[in-house]
This record gives C-alpha cells, sequence and structure tokens, in this order.
C-alpha cells in the first residue's frame, strides 16, 4: 500500500458534502481521509444554505474559492480545474444520499457515502448500476467492519478455525432516542430525522441497524436470506421505528439473531458480534475494539489484540500503533478511505487491483433489500425473503 502511496506521488482530491462545522460526523470523515495522507478535502459544500456553505469552508482549512453554495456548482466547477476532485464523500441527510451519489457517480467521481446509501432497495440496485457503467468505486461508511479484529474474525471464519459456523449473534444498543426529542424545539437535524419520509423505511435500522446487519454478514461472509422481525416503536406516541427484533436465516443455512434500538435508557454506543462454530466461537465488543475473543470447545479463551505477532500481514496493515496503544472509530473510518484510495491508485497507475475488503455498494443494496424484507415482516407477521440482488458482494464492477 505504500508502495502505490510513494508511485502516485500526491493524495487524491476528495469533495466533501456536508458535514459542516460543529457536525461530529463531518469531522469524523474529514480527519479519517486525510489520516494516512491517501487523501487532501480540497473542495466541499458544507450546508443546504448556499451563503453558510460557502463560508464554512475557510473555516474547515477549505479554500473559500473552493468552498461551493450546492453539489451541482461543486461538481460542475471541480469539473474544469486541472486539480479537481477525484471523489466525493457524503455525509448529509439520508433522503439526500442516493441524489448526491447518482450525480457524483455521473460526474466520474468515485464515492464514500454514509448509510443508508439510499431510501430503497431500487435506488441502491441503481447506483450499482451507476457505479459499474462509470467505473467507479463506491464505499460505504460502515466502518464496524474496517477494524483489524472484525477483519481477522472473518478471515478466522473462512478459514474454517471455530468450524463450520451454526449461528450469529448481533446487537447495537443506543440511548439516542430514550427521550422524546419529538417534544425538543426543532433543529435542522431533528426535523429530518423524525420525518419518516426522510429519515428512511425504520429510523433504527437506517441509522444503527444497518450497521449490525452488515458486520454480522461481512464477519461470516454470508449474505441473508430470510428474516421475521418485530418492527415498532417503543416510545409511546413515536411515528418513526427506534426498535427492531429479528431472527435470520444466512445463506447456507447459518442462524442468527438481531436486536438494534436507540431507546435504550442508560445504554452507550454498544455493538456486540458473537459467531458460534461447532467447534468454538469468536467475540468482538465495540467497547474493547482492539480485542478479539477466540474459546474453542474445551480450552481455555485466548485474547487476540490488535498488533499481535503472527497476525496476517493484512490485518497488522489495518493497525497503526503497538498493542496496547488505543485506536477507535477515526482509525477505522480511515480503513475504508485507505483501502478505497488503495484501489483507484492501483487503477490509475495500471498496476493490479489489490484485494480489499471495504464495504462497497453491492453489500449497500444487500442492507436495503433486508430493511425492506423486516419491514414486510412485521406487516405480514411471518418470515419475509430477502430479495436477491444478482450481484457479487466482493467488489463494485461486476
Amino acid at each position: 500500500m505504500h508502495e502505490l502511496r510513494q508511485r502516485l506521488g500526491r493524495p487524491l482530491r476528495l469533495g466533501v458534502i456536508g458535514g459542516g462545522p460543529g457536525a461530529w460526523i463531518g469531522e469524523m470523515h474529514r480527519s479519517a481521509a486525510e489520516l494516512d495522507g491517501w487523501w487532501k478535502v480540497s473542495a466541499g459544500v458544507f450546508s443546504s444554505d448556499p451563503a453558510r456553505s460557502r463560508a464554512a469552508g475557510p473555516v474547515l482549512g477549505v479554500d473559500a474559492s473552493r468552498s461551493y453554495g450546492d453539489v451541482a456548482e461543486m461538481i460542475e466547477k471541480e469539473r474544469g480545474r486541472p486539480d479537481g476532485i477525484e471523489a466525493v464523500a457524503i455525509m448529509t441527510p439520508n433522503d439526500t444520499h442516493y441524489p448526491h451519489a447518482a450525480r457524483a457517480l455521473d460526474a466520474k467521481l468515485d464515492v464514500i457515502g454514509d448509510k443508508p446509501v439510499s431510501l430503497t432497495h431500487a435506488e441502491a440496485l441503481d447506483l450499482v448500476a451507476r457505479a459499474k457503467a462509470n467505473e467507479r468505486l463506491f464505499a460505504v461508511a460502515h466502518a464496524y467492519s474496517a477494524y483489524p479484529m472484525t477483519r481477522h474474525a472473518r478471515g478466522l471464519v473462512n478459514a474454517g478455525a471455530i468450524g463450520a459456523v451454526r449461528f450469529v449473534q448481533i446487537e447495537y444498543i443506543q440511548n439516542g432516542l430514550a427521550v422524546r426529542l419529538e417534544d425538543a424545539p426543532k433543529n435542522n437535524r431533528l426535523r429530518w430525522l423524525l420525518d419518516p419520509d426522510r429519515s428512511g423505511l425504520a429510523l433504527v435500522m437506517s441509522s444503527i441497524g444497518c450497521h449490525a446487519q452488515h458486520l454480522a454478514s461481512f464477519a461470516i461472509d454470508r449474505e441473508i436470506r430470510r428474516v421475521v422481525a418485530d418492527v415498532r416503536a417503543v416510545m409511546p406516541d413515536r411515528k418513526v421505528i427506534d426498535y427492531v427484533s429479528a431472527l435470520v436465516e444466512f445463506d447456507g443455512g447459518v442462524r442468527g439473531t438481531m436486536n438494534v434500538t436507540q431507546a435504550a435508557a442508560g445504554s452507550e454506543n454498544d455493538i456486540r458480534l458473537r459467531i458460534y462454530g461447532e467447534k468454538g466461537m469468536l467475540d468482538w465488543s465495540h467497547r474493547e475494539a482492539s480485542y478479539l475473543r477466540l474459546a474453542m470447545q474445551g480450552e481455555a479463551m485466548r485474547v487476540i489484540g490488535r498488533g499481535d505477532p503472527g497476525l496476517p500481514a493484512d490485518i497488522l496493515a489495518s493497525g497503526r500503533f503497538p498493542r496496547g496503544h488505543p485506536e477507535g472509530l477515526r482509525e477505522a473510518f480511515a480503513n475504508v478511505y485507505g483501502d478505497l484510495a488503495h484501489e483507484r491508485a492501483a487503477r490509475l497507475l495500471g498496476a493490479p487491483a489489490p484485494a480489499v475488503a471495504y464495504p462497497n455498494i453491492a453489500e449497500a443494496a444487500h442492507t436495503m433489500a433486508f430493511i425492506e424484507a423486516c419491514v414486510a415482516s412485521q406487516a405480514s407477521g411471518g418470515w419475509a425473503d430477502v430479495a436477491r440482488s444478482g450481484i457479487s458482494r466482493t467488489g463494485n464492477l461486476h
């Protein structure tokens, strides 16, 4: 990876859409993109208000001449520059993800998109088609699958370390909707977040459930075939969905459970994955993201740490500091940005495309199909099949 970056001789140029001053997700994306030297935030649209957007750029270190009033202006003016942007990062309200991504792909720009990539499965499939037609790369900000230890869990599963996988448990518990935000003064974020037409089919799935589903599918390298789900608001008189509990069946008959909510009073941002095979189990928690527990039947539990000697080279490369020095979400985000940049650099230089595992638009299409199946299951009161996309999950251009 370092050799390709040296050959390229410069950072790739990134345009940011959303995430203006005060938005924590904007700071996360911008700092993660630049962390390893792969990207330079060169331009941006930082607000839906043109005047605020233009004023925000210099505050964030972006030249005023490249701080634009809207996305169309940025794409048009950057296209005319010899040093124009080569990709966009999208972190805007949910209902704008699809149109911004479609416009960028059609302008021959790579995309790093926040989740959900769209409001429907059909829109996600359209983004897959646009990425293929325009030969663009599309990464999705599912950073939990970019931690070294979740990637190592996938490697162990695929190597048969715990035997045939039998069932998976995934949970993501938050407290962000544990109080009635509906009764609070409305700012721009709350207005779109609490509007079901803007936030998506099931708010908790668009916010955190998609992360849980993606991590489970990624870690065992299987898509979900069908689901029976309880999809509802546990907060009385709430219009948006804040809770989903589901039984799932993965490809190959692997069983699983998923529990996600943003209405758990007293909780923090807590995601946990457990994978059970015929010979043992793997256990990963976001609270201790640098460690993976491996317990084989009849043996003492082993704690594997990021940076341990003997780990595969790609897992070691996805960390930055020796074991015991904390790394976290920013570094995981940076892995997504770095992996996409690595592939783009290889294509620019005519080098072989690397085998990278960053979350991509094909996987995002499966996530949208899964969300629609959860909603259908709630409506029917029984199992619902997850629509098959007919595309490969291993890359963008298939």
